[in-house]
């Protein structure tokens, strides 16, 4: 588990600073470890990083509901390796009281592609402008979309201060879906956003110090996957099993629903 006191002391960056930096078009790259690790890898990144800092808080808490078709054919995507790949999601900023509609797009480029609108919204089902906006975007009937998963985290971000690169570090992962809950506790997980190559970040050269290699994390296919055994899953037993080993959890969570 992440100790909010062992966070080091990084200079602060307001949430109307970081438009400077939003990264819609751009390519990610992930990390994930066990808990104990951040905070070396925090102190010796924090020179070149601001902090996102909001109401005096730096671990700031997000709340994400997931939509997919009645046959989930955006999980199968991503399960079967398809280019060009959709994700449609609700996050809410707990704190600041902002939440938006969001489809991302992983093309046949390896770029993240994230369009967005605001929303005020809590219902499962669209109001007309979030109607609009999906079928300007999405190739699936928006009628057919349903709530899948609820994801809470807390969430530091950092932001480059050359302002070309963000990053984002996650832990306190739940993940609910039909009444199931699974929480990975001990688990972090980096994502470094940039508009290149991330191969000069000082966190990117930070954690190949420390020997953590990249390694792709969908929260939304690793928690429906472990909520969901109706699923088609193979493709992330091998993921699943890691994570058990990286958190030191004697429980198999594959197994577990």
């Amino acid at each position: 588990m992440v100790k909010l006191s062992s966070i080091p002391a990084f200079a602060p960056i307001r949430l109307n600073e970081m438009d400077r930096v939003q990264l819609m078009n751009r390519t990610d790259t992930k990390y994930w470890f066990h808990a104990s690790r951040l905070h070396g890898l925090l102190k010796e990144i924090q020179e070149y990083y601001f902090i996102l800092k909001i109401d005096g808080e730096t671990a700031l808490p997000y709340s994400t509901v997931y939509y997919d078709t009645q046959e989930n054919k955006m999980f199968s995507a991503h399960h079967n390796g398809k280019l060009n790949r959709f994700k449609i999601r609700r996050r809410s900023y707990v704190l600041s009281d902002i939440s938006f509609l969001e489809v991302k797009l992983k093309n046949n480029k390896g770029r993240t592609i994230k369009k967005r609108i605001n929303t005020k919204s809590k219902a499962p089902k669209f109001n007309k402008e979030e109607q609009e906006f999906l079928n300007w975007l999405i190739p699936f009937s928006v009628d057919d979309l349903q709530e899948t998963l609820l994801n809470n985290f807390k969430r530091i971000t950092l932001v480059n201060k050359n302002f070309k690169e963000r990053c984002t570090i996650d832990f306190s992962l739940r993940f609910e879906s039909n009444e199931k809950q699974i929480a990975l506790e001990n688990l972090v997980i980096v994502e470094i956003k940039s508009d290149g190559s991330p191969s000069n970040s000082p966190l990117a050269l930070a954690l190949r110090d420390q020997r953590i290699k990249t390694s792709g994390f969908s929260k939304y296919c690793i928690g429906r996957s472990l909520t969901d055994s109706s699923l088609k899953r193979n493709a992330f037993k091998a993921k699943i099993r890691s994570i058990e080993k990286t958190i030191n959890t004697t429980e198999n969570l594959f197994n577990s629903i």
